[in-house]
């Protein structure tokens, strides 16, 4: 991407790739920050999970492709299939950073106003597969929504067909946001500790910046909201069921996989809330500041770039932890569960009466005492 330099003066461009290095100078790179190991490691985990995952949702597709469950299971799909590839594409760039940055003894050596392509590149990578999860979720809450609240209507409008236009829309609507800055609205730049970049939120930012950021937490936070709604009704619709217990057991059999199906929406929508939530604020807040005050100082750079740091070590968790919501959070897992902790509260039941039994007469002499 090529940025916008007719629009900013040499002393500006100076001053802001001044204040990067001397936030450079004065945020040391510790250990953890300029380790390799453990971005190898999350990478690792993310891909074997997701393998894991996506082949449990495979076998669980071609097993209810004519059932309601199978277009929820093919968002899943594409939901997992997404995450592993983040993980790969993504990895593989901080990876290759990492390794820059080791040869060259964890100096940073690019310009900031001038990222080069690799910078570019990662930065719309990071924008787009953040995106597509929030968005795979969202769809995924809708679509169950209205397949508890109106089955028939749900039966005649969701086929597989209209499912895969679906996703197309949503991958080809998180590529629109994330070829924004290629078109001059917005930018990527390096972000603390030097080995990744995103959107530009902090040394003098523009209003392109500012709006690029705000879409960005807008679409994310939008795509949350509505998914919690979503599943709100879904989860009332059920109990209200349940509550009634007039249906047959054929119903029975069908809302059994509505609930478990709401249930794993659930999980996959508390995760993504706790881990995408602090690097969307995080941005907006270093975006707005930095928008409003014309030379931030060397200190407030450095705290927002370790809050923007952790807010994206965070977010990149969520790509993680998903598959363990298909993976945990399935019927067979929950009823195994279930008869475990049923076992151990019925055997602690019986020790504990078994124990007052033989405990009664040995209390009566000490009352003749």
């Amino acid at each position: 991407m090529l940025t916008m330099q007719h629009l900013t003066s040499p002393g500006v461009e100076a001053s802001s790739e001044r204040a990067v290095m001397e936030s450079d100078t004065h945020c040391p790179h510790n250990g953890t920050s300029q380790n390799p190991a453990s971005a190898s490691l999350n990478m690792t985990l993310g891909i074997v999970f997701n393998v894991v995952a996506l082949v449990i949702l495979v076998k669980a597709y071609n097993r209810f492709r004519r059932r309601s469950k199978a277009t929820f299971l093919l968002f899943a799909s594409s939901l997992v299939a997404t995450d592993l590839a983040g993980h790969v594409v993504s990895g593989a760039l901080v990876l290759r950073r990492y390794t820059a940055s080791s040869k060259s003894n964890y100096t940073f050596k690019g310009d900031p106003a001038n990222p080069d392509a690799p910078c570019q590149f990662l930065g719309g990578c990071l924008v787009f597969f953040g995106l597509c999860p929030l968005f795979l979720g969202c769809a995924m809450a809708a679509e169950r929504c209205l397949g508890v609240t109106r089955p028939l209507l749900h039966a005649r409008l969701v086929t597989t067909a209209r499912t895969k236009i679906a996703l197309s829309m949503i991958w080809f609507l998180a590529l629109c946001v994330a070829l924004l800055p290629f078109f001059h609205l917005g930018d990527y730049t390096y972000q603390y500790p030097w080995t990744w970049c995103f959107i530009q939120v902090m040394n003098n930012i523009k209003s392109t910046d500012l709006a690029f950021v705000m879409l960005f937490s807008g679409l994310a936070f939008s795509s949350l909201a509505l998914a919690f709604v979503c599943n709100t009704i879904s989860g009332m619709t059920l109990i209200r069921a349940r509550m009634k217990q007039k249906s047959s057991s054929q119903r029975f059999s069908a809302r059994s996989h509505d609930t478990e199906m709401v249930v794993q929406l659930v999980g996959i929508m508390v995760t993504s809330c706790i881990c995408w939530s602090p690097l969307l604020v995080f941005g907006l807040i270093s975006a707005t500041r930095s928008f409003l005050k014309s030379q931030q100082s060397v200190e407030d750079t450095c705290m927002y770039s370790k809050l923007m740091m952790t807010g994206v070590r965070m977010a990149t968790w969520n790509q993680i932890l998903d598959p363990w919501v298909y993976i945990l959070l399935r019927r067979a897992i929950l009823r195994k569960i279930y008869r475990i902790t049923k076992k151990q509260v019925s055997f602690r039941g019986s020790t504990f009466r078994s124990v007052r039994w033989d405990a009664g007469p040995l209390q009566q002499p000490e009352k003749n005492c």
